[in-house]
């Protein structure tokens, strides 16, 4: 494994999208993307706070009043679009009370490092003047295009991709790409195996109805690994195929999601909707396991010239069981192969340093153009 990179240490908050707790087992790619974040950044001697809801990791810097509400239902969940009623004015009343802290302590912390889907933290920005990096995790959200009209001038936004870098570009926010990166030392390389996989959050956008029936097309068995995040489209589109070729077994903690995916034939990546990233591609690839997915969003780009995978037009399921069926045939031998491509590209311990000088610079650069304001 590669030492840390050792640079300057940073006071860094970091704030956190509010609805799941950033802790085992991951509610989805974003939670994973933001727990890796505060894990490398602690790792490399950083000072970070995470604003977080309750039951998240990292919180031992975090004062209870600044933690974010759990989401806690008093009947059945539906689907990860609902929020339970005054949930939102909870968190916005913590978000509020943070950046009040901010105003009235400035130097608290050298950058912040939002990953907010809350429009407060960006929209007030200017009103601390802490410089700030925003990463634009999903399509544009309106509420976040309004924000950023109103962002302060020490503020800067990333895309995971250069699709969505794309789209929020064409409402007039500008971001700077910077892809998601995946821990190789929790992504194991694995033995391979005879069957597909697929894993993620189960809702209608990531289509695991689909993997479904390209698994019953290539004739065989099919492991669906994440949480019932639409309770609905479970019961209505993949309950009833559970037990007939098809096993579901709920959300997994990392050490043993690893070694399924890595022990698995390819992966089925089937999004339904402009995926920003995929992180599922990234963490399957890094194990050897080989990708088939539809070509959507910003999946095109992530597994652009990388061995192992294949694109299928949109919703095309023959097309999707046939690319299968050919990664399914490639020697094991190549699984190495596959691995060491995926983790040039991304290898969170590789590009720890870029991580570190990213928010170095960008602390340093809004800290001289303050001090030339307050020259002039």
């Amino acid at each position: 494994m590669i030492a840390p990179h050792r640079t300057e240490r940073l006071r860094i908050l970091v704030i956190a999208p509010s609805r799941h707790p950033i802790a085992e087992p991951h509610a989805g790619g974003l939670e994973a993307a933001v727990w890796d974040r505060v894990h490398a950044l602690r790792t490399a001697g950083h000072r970070v706070t995470l604003v977080a809801s309750h039951g998240s990791d990292f919180l031992d810097e975090t004062p209870v009043e600044l933690r974010l509400p759990s989401v806690a239902w008093t009947g059945p969940v539906t689907s990860d679009e609902a929020y339970p009623p005054g949930y939102v004015d909870e968190v916005a009343a913590v978000l509020a009370r943070l950046v009040d802290r901010l105003e009235r302590d400035p130097r608290a912390f050298d950058v912040i490092d939002n990953h907010s889907l809350h429009p407060l933290p960006v929209a007030s920005s200017g009103s601390h003047g802490i410089p700030m990096l925003t990463t634009l995790h999903t399509p544009p959200l309106p509420e976040l295009v309004d924000a950023a009209a109103q962002a302060g001038p020490a503020h800067a936004f990333l895309a995971v991709s250069s699709h969505t870098a794309g789209e929020w570009r064409a409402l007039g926010v500008d971001a700077t790409v910077q892809s998601n990166v995946v821990d190789p030392d929790a992504w194991p390389f694995g033995r391979g195996g005879a069957d597909p996989i697929w894993f993620g959050r189960i809702v209608p956008e990531k289509g695991p109805h689909l993997a479904i029936e390209a698994a019953r097309l290539l004739g065989r068995p099919l492991t669906l690994a994440g949480r019932v995040g639409d309770v609905d489209y479970f019961e209505r589109s993949i309950a009833p195929h559970v037990g007939h070729g098809v096993r579901h077994i709920g959300a997994l903690r990392r050490s043993r999601l690893a070694r399924l995916v890595g022990g698995s034939g390819v992966a089925l990546v089937t999004p339904r909707w402009e995926e920003p990233f995929g992180l599922v591609l990234a963490e399957a690839l890094i194990t050897g396991t080989p990708v088939a997915s539809f070509a959507r969003g910003g999946v095109v780009e992530v597994l652009d010239g990388l061995p192992g995978t294949r694109l299928v037009p949109p919703d095309d399921v023959d097309a999707l069981a046939a690319a299968a069926q050919e990664l399914l045939a490639i020697p094991r031998s190549e699984r190495r192969r596959i691995r060491e491509h995926a983790l040039e590209r991304f290898s969170a311990t590789a590009r720890r340093a870029d991580l570190d000088a990213m928010l170095s610079r960008h602390a340093s650069l809004a800290a001289r153009s303050d001090a030339a304001a307050v020259a002039s």
